[in-house]
C-alpha cells in the first residue's frame, strides 16, 4: 500500500509547506494552512489525458513559422473586445465574480449563441434542468449546444473525446475532482490539479476552454493565486445588484489589452450587451442641478460620457467626512487640497460627497477637472451648462494638464450633442478645430475654468 502523504496549502495564497504554520511567510495571513492529502500512483491513476498527449522535441527559433490564426468570434461583441478581437483557439479563459453577478447566464448565452459548433457546457452546480430553465428564459435555442453534469474530470476527458467540441465551458472549477489527487473537490490542491489538466488539454487539442471561477469575500479568485499564471485570460465581471449594469473587465490578457471593458444590461431575459455605454451613464434631467459635470473618459480603446456628481454641505461635526463612490478617494483629497491652496476655496471645514453614476469605477486622469468643477458647482450652488463636458487632468499647482487621445474624446461628446468641451491648452496643438462643430475650449488653470463656467 502506497504511503500516503500529507501537505500543508495556505488558503489565502496557496503556498505550500510540509509542515504547519501559524503564519504564512507569503502572504503573512494568520491560520490560514490547511492539511491536505495527496497521494499520486501513475500506474492506477490516470489524469484522463493520455489519448490527447503527444511527444514534443526541441525546434529551433528560427525554424518556427509565424500564422496569424484567425479568432473565433463568440457572436458577443463586448466580451470579443474584452477578450481582444474574439476567442484565441488554443486559450484558456478565466471568469471571476461575486455569486448571482451573471456568470453562468453571460456563458450560457454566448454557448447558445455559436451555432454551427459543438459546445460543450460543464456544469457541476446545476441539473440540467436547471440550465434548460435558464435557457428558456433567455429565450435562445441551439442544437449543438450539450450540457454535460460531472465533476470527475477523466470522466469528462471521456466525453470529451467522443463528442470533439469546439469551446468548453466549466462551471465551476471549483467542483470539478480528479482522481490523481486524494483530497475533496475544492480544495487548492484540486483547484490546481484540475485547471492544470484543463490548460494541457487546451493546449494540446488546440480547444478554447472558459472557467468559471469563484471569488472571495475580498473580491480575490478562490483558490491558490497560480490558477491566475495558468490562463491566458482573467475576467473579472463585476456589479452593482442595485444597477442593472454589470461590467466585464479584463485584469490578465495574453492576447489582448487589460485596459479593455464590456458593459452589459440584466433584464428579465439575460444580459444585454449596451454598445453605447455614454447614453447610460449620463442621467436624463429636465433642468439643470447644481454638484453634476459631466466628464469625457476612455476606457480602454473606448471613449464614453460618464456623469460626476458631488454634494458640498457644511459639516455637523469637527472632522468633516470625505467619501467618494467609483473614484479614489486619496486622489479626492488630494485635488480638495489643490482647491484650497491654490484657489482659495475653503473646503477643510465642509464634507464633500462624490459618486460617479453607473456604478463606475473610473482611474481615469481625465476625470479630474470634472472632479473638482462638480465639487465647485455644488459649494457654490451654480449649475454647470448641461452642454458642456469636461476632459483634463490637474495639476498640484492648479495647472490644466493635457491627457492622451483627445481627438476620441472630442468626437464622442460632439457625437452626443454636446456643445462645448473644456480641454487643456496644451491639447490644442495638431487639432483640427475648424472640422469640429463642437466648441473647444482651451485653459491653463483652474482659476480660468472657474471663470468660464461660474463667471
Amino acid at each position: 500500500m502506497a504511503k500516503i502523504k500529507t501537505v500543508f496549502y495556505c488558503q489565502s495564497c496557496g503556498t505550500q509547506s510540509s509542515t504547519w504554520l501559524g503564519k504564512c511567510p507569503s502572504c503573512n495571513e494568520w491560520n490560514t494552512f490547511v492539511e491536505e492529502v495527496i497521494q499520486r500512483n501513475d500506474n492506477d491513476k490516470q489524469s484522463g489525458l493520455s489519448n490527447f498527449e503527444r511527444a514534443s522535441k526541441p525546434i529551433s527559433i528560427s525554424e518556427i513559422n509565424l500564422s496569424d490564426e484567425p479568432r473565433v468570434s463568440s457572436y458577443n461583441n463586448e466580451l470579443d473586445r474584452v477578450l481582444g478581437g474574439g476567442i484565441v483557439p488554443g486559450s484558456v479563459v478565466l471568469i471571476g465574480g461575486e455569486p448571482g453577478i451573471g456568470k453562468s447566464t453571460l456563458m450560457l448565452q454566448v454557448a447558445l449563441n455559436m451555432k454551427g459548433s459543438k459546445i460543450l457546457y460543464i456544469t457541476g452546480e446545476e441539473s440540467e434542468q436547471q440550465i434548460k430553465m435558464r435557457a428558456e428564459r433567455i429565450g435562445m435555442h441551439n442544437k449543438e449546444c450539450f450540457i454535460l453534469t460531472e465533476t470527475n474530470t477523466q470522466n469528462i476527458f471521456q466525453q470529451i473525446e467522443q463528442l470533439k467540441p469546439a469551446v468548453i465551458v466549466v462551471d465551476s472549477i471549483q467542483t470539478l475532482h480528479t482522481q490523481v489527487i486524494e483530497s475533496s473537490a475544492g480544495s487548492i490542491s484540486q483547484i490546481r490539479e484540475c485547471a492544470s489538466e484543463l490548460q494541457r488539454f487546451s493546449k494540446l487539442t488546440n480547444v478554447p476552454v472558459f472557467l468559471i471561477g469563484h471569488i472571495t469575500k475580498e473580491g480575490t479568485l478562490a483558490g491558490p493565486k497560480i490558477l491566475e499564471h495558468m490562463v491566458d485570460t482573467v475576467l473579472q465581471f463585476e456589479g452593482d445588484r442595485n444597477h442593472g449594469y454589470r461590467i466585464l473587465r479584463s485584469v490578465k490578457n495574453r492576447f489582448g489589452s487589460t485596459s479593455e471593458l464590456g458593459i452589459f444590461e440584466m433584464q428579465s431575459t439575460g444580459l444585454r450587451e449596451v454598445s453605447n455605454p455614454s447614453e447610460i451613464l449620463l442621467s436624463q434631467r429636465d433642468e439643470n442641478l447644481s454638484g453634476i459635470a459631466i466628464a469625457a473618459m476612455v476606457e480602454g480603446l473606448r471613449p464614453m460620457l460618464v456623469e460626476t456628481q458631488a454634494l458640498v454641505s457644511s459639516t455637523a461635526y469637527s472632522t468633516p467626512q470625505r467619501s467618494a463612490t467609483g473614484f479614489d478617494l486619496r486622489r479626492l483629497g488630494m485635488l480638495l487640497a489643490v482647491l484650497e491652496k491654490r484657489c482659495g476655496f475653503r473646503l477643510g471645514a465642509k464634507d464633500v460627497f462624490l459618486n460617479i453614476a453607473g456604478g463606475l469605477k473610473v482611474d481615469d486622469p481625465a476625470i479630474d477637472l470634472a472632479v473638482v468643477c462638480a465639487v465647485l458647482s455644488s459649494s457654490e450652488n451654480i449649475a454647470i451648462d448641461a452642454k458642456t463636458c469636461l476632459a483634463a487632468e490637474v495639476g498640484l499647482s492648479g495647472e490644466i494638464r493635457p491627457v492622451t487621445r483627445i481627438e476620441q474624446r472630442i468626437s464622442e461628446a460632439e457625437k452626443l450633442g454636446f456643445e462645448q468641451i473644456i480641454i487643456s491648452s496644451y491639447n490644442m496643438k495638431g487639432l483640427d478645430i475648424k472640422s469640429k462643430s463642437i466648441i473647444l475650449k482651451p485653459v491653463k488653470k483652474i482659476e480660468d475654468v472657474f471663470d468660464l463656467l461660474f463667471g
